[in-house]
């Protein structure tokens, strides 16, 4: 599938217009085999090299969650530090999440989802939810996110609940957009976990 085929299948995720009703489908991304390069070059970059260097820039760890597709079904989420404000007018957020993620078709269904921004004391937790296959909600405290419904977890330092605005293709990733719903923040002390070179730390830890 070529640039512009995977646009086209990309463009399909857009929702009809504007807001749509909570439980409006949006159709899945055929999933085929992606290449960064031609089976005859060669990778500019060692993806070994490539995750080191990367490492050094810190983010926050966050838990993209979503309510369930109908009344029988369970909440699903997935661990994601790939997450970053994108636009104030409108509200727009962007996470991303892999091709090959069976979590993120499940979200896409239901067209909506939170963004839980994770404490430093929720390592675990962030673990849990990057555990392919095991019921992720297990013991875990939330409540439901004011406009979508999608789980949104105690204790987090902030929380943003979205509509999906638009998906992008980017390798072998996709670039989720969302408009943001309603937004707040936790009732702790607001420390966020933090990754940096492949392991959680914290605010003011000592790197060296």
């Amino acid at each position: 599938m070529g640039q512009a085929g995977t646009a086209e299948a990309a463009v399909r995720y857009l929702r009809s217009a504007g807001t749509a009703p909570l439980g409006q489908p949006v159709q899945a991304l055929p999933r085929p085999e992606l290449r960064c390069v031609r089976e005859d070059e060669r990778a500019p970059v060692e993806q070994g090299e490539f995750r080191r260097v990367l490492g050094n820039f810190a983010t926050g760890v966050t838990v993209v969650t979503a309510p369930p597709a109908d009344r029988e079904g369970s909440p699903v989420g997935f661990a994601c530090q790939s997450f970053t404000s994108l636009s104030l007018d409108p509200p727009l957020v962007a996470f991303m999440v892999g091709r090959t993620s069976t979590t993120w078709p499940r979200i896409a269904r239901v067209g909506v989802c939170c963004i839980n921004v994770l404490a430093e004391g929720q390592g675990s937790l962030c673990r849990a939810f990057a555990v392919s296959g095991a019921d992720k909600f297990a013991g875990v405290a939330y409540d439901r996110a004011p406009v979508s419904g999608a789980p949104r977890l105690a204790d987090a330092v902030a929380w943003i609940d979205c509509t999906i605005h638009a998906v992008h293709t980017g390798g072998d990733h996709l670039i989720v957009v969302g408009r943001v719903g309603a937004l707040g923040t936790g009732d702790g002390d607001g420390s966020p976990l933090v990754f940096h070179r492949g392991r959680f730390t914290r605010l003011g830890d000592d790197q060296d």
